[in-house]
């Protein structure tokens, strides 16, 4: 089941006078095809960013936070179990006993007891802790049921999150979310835990405006000391980078390499074997983020709270070496479910044909891990460019199904049109764009699923069912050099809606093969050149490629491989198809 792929050249953009004379040539033309017409759109500076006024009832959110710090009252933060929710808790955490409060704690609902978000039963779970204030964090949007019980039980509820609201909106004290109705704020794409910083920067404000931290002789805290856990959320989630995101992790970033961050993150780095010094935004997507989310997969997400929070440097390489533990089982079991997956598919393939697979795919089998079907979903869509549901059995019979999608296709309000036209389908769901989760009775999926397949397909036509990479064009031999991969390194973060700079070509086959067992690693030459120049495809083997292959089509990124104290370039393959 090969994944297919075209690739797709960006159009030649138009360049403006003052990127085109103050950058690299080949770095001012991939800008404009990022849309970045002016050099102010690459100021990253922590003074550029919008300003937290604009988010709706944000004084609202700061009169209830400023009145519990003055009366010492008991917050318990509820927040999510992946990356952004565990950074997002983390960071409000730390931003409220920097600020004063006493009596802040954190809970983390069971994804396997509790399910997502602010639920009557998790409410009822934190009764017990006689809280007067709850702060959800990366979510709270959806849980009009959970709030409605905190209110009944004499709990004042703040809502911080960022997932697109439901008709009904919870009747919390307060909301800030900048993609609920009537918010003027500029950026709907900020992650969870970018909402909780823009909560603390007003915060802050007001306190200063109450000379709170001389009263109570406490330091002005500086909000950019965890601008690394806010960094890392933000990569984590895969939100679209806009501006305001982009200034958040690049300041982030700038502080790792300084070795200004947390001990929790640098323990993570260290069991990841990355250098923080040349660290880049696809080092916290790839390798520090899923040792995060593997707590939340598999068993608590406290473990990666902790690890955030910690200021030990040894209890912080303790916490991350559990999780990188945790993260190897992840891949095991995900392993598992993926070659079960592809087996199912590889049947009704045999049976029916690829055009008879639909647009819109839903799987399942019994046994599989609740905690993983997310990354297999994500799998999945990438090998056969489509939308995936995977279900898992839940505790009470019913499933749960995690949803990824492509360029197109707005996976929540696919479910939303589902739930509207077949009420009966779906107990509930939530998401955003590119990702979203539900629920169903496990009697009602045949039925979903042709009910999902049926939605998908008005917005996908057949053809479109394939991989599409975007090239930023040709490279010639004279910039296919160490001194441009350094420059595009630097010229980031690169991310979701802001992509890291891809090229094309074809190269002679001077040499492949295979290291550590499932990667592809090659010697290549431009055609007509008498330079080497070394590749390597990540999870890729040739078994199925035609004898004495001499020339390969690929898409590439530059990159700079270190070892052992030098630095050369080296190809870092997204796609490779023999062409001769």
């Amino acid at each position: 089941m090969n994944s297919q792929h075209i690739i797709h050249r960006r159009d030649l953009p138009v360049i403006s006078d003052t990127i085109q004379n103050e950058l690299h040539p080949v770095l001012a033309r991939i800008y404009a095809a990022r849309n970045i017409t002016s050099i102010e759109q690459l100021n990253y500076s922590l003074n550029v960013l919008h300003d937290w006024q604009d988010l709706k009832c944000i004084e609202d959110a700061v009169e209830l936070l400023t009145t519990a710090l003055k009366e010492q009252q008991k917050i318990v933060v509820v927040g999510d179990f992946d990356a952004d929710g565990a950074t997002s808790t983390a960071l409000a955490v730390r931003g409220l006993r920097a600020m004063g409060a006493k009596h802040v704690s954190y809970r983390v609902p069971d994804r396997f007891k509790f399910g997502y978000g602010l639920t009557p039963e998790i409410v009822d779970d934190i009764a017990s802790l006689e809280p007067d204030l709850i702060v959800t964090v990366d979510n709270g949007i959806s849980s009009v049921d959970g709030v409605a019980v905190a209110k009944q039980k004499g709990i004042t509820v703040l809502i911080t999150d960022h997932h697109l609201p439901g008709e009904q909106l919870p009747d919390a004290d307060a909301i800030v979310n900048p993609n609920q109705p009537g918010d003027r704020f500029p950026c709907k794409a900020l992650a969870g835990v970018g909402v909780m910083f823009y909560v603390l920067m007003a915060l802050r404000a007001k306190l200063r405006e109450l000379n709170w931290f001389d009263v109570n002789n406490l330091p002005d805290p500086n909000l950019a000391q965890w601008l690394d856990i806010v960094a890392l959320g933000t990569v984590a989630d895969v939100v679209p980078l806009e501006h305001a995101n982009r200034i958040l992790v690049s300041q982030g970033l700038a502080r790792i390499r300084a070795g200004q961050l947390s001990p929790g993150i640098k323990a993570l780095l260290d069991v990841a074997g990355r250098n923080p010094s040349r660290l880049v935004a696809s080092d916290l997507g790839f390798t520090v983020g899923p040792r995060i989310n593997a707590a939340g997969r598999l068993d608590d997400m406290s473990l990666g709270i902790e690890c955030l929070l910690t200021d030990s440097e040894l209890e912080a390489k303790q916490y991350a070496s559990q999780l990188d533990t945790l993260n190897r089982e992840r891949r095991q079991i995900e392993t598992g479910m993926q070659e079960q997956a592809l087996a199912i598919l590889q049947e009704f393939l045999q049976l029916h044909g690829h055009d008879d697979l639909p647009v819109g795919l839903c799987l399942f089998e019994p046994e599989w891990h609740e905690g993983v079907i997310g990354i297999l979903a994500s799998r999945i869509k990438d090998k056969l460019h489509r939308p995936v549901i995977a279900f898992a059995q839940s505790e009470n019979g019913d499933l749960k199904g995690s949803a990824r999608s492509v360029k197109g296709v707005h996976i929540r309000d696919v479910l939303d049109a589902i739930a509207t036209k077949h009420p009966d389908l779906i107990t509930k769901f939530g998401g955003h764009a590119m990702a979203a989760g539900l629920s169903l009775p496990r009697d009602n999926l045949p039925e979903f699923s042709r009910a999902f397949a049926d939605e998908v397909s008005k917005y996908l036509e057949r053809e479109e069912l394939h991989g599409v990479i975007h090239s930023d064009g040709e490279l010639p031999d004279s910039d296919i050099q160490i001194e441009l991969a350094d420059i595009l390194r630097n010229a980031g973060p690169w991310g979701q809606q802001f992509e890291e700079p891809v090229f094309d070509g074809r190269f002679e086959v001077v040499n492949r093969r295979i290291v550590g067992e499932k990667h592809l690693k090659l010697v290549l030459q431009l055609p007509g050149s008498q330079r080497y120049i070394d590749a390597i495809a990540f999870n890729t083997v040739d078994d199925e490629w035609p004898e004495n292959v001499q020339r390969v089509e690929l898409a590439y990124r530059l990159d700079i491989n270190e070892y052992q104290g030098r630095q050369n370039l080296q190809l870092m393959v997204d796609y490779i198809h023999p062409c001769g």
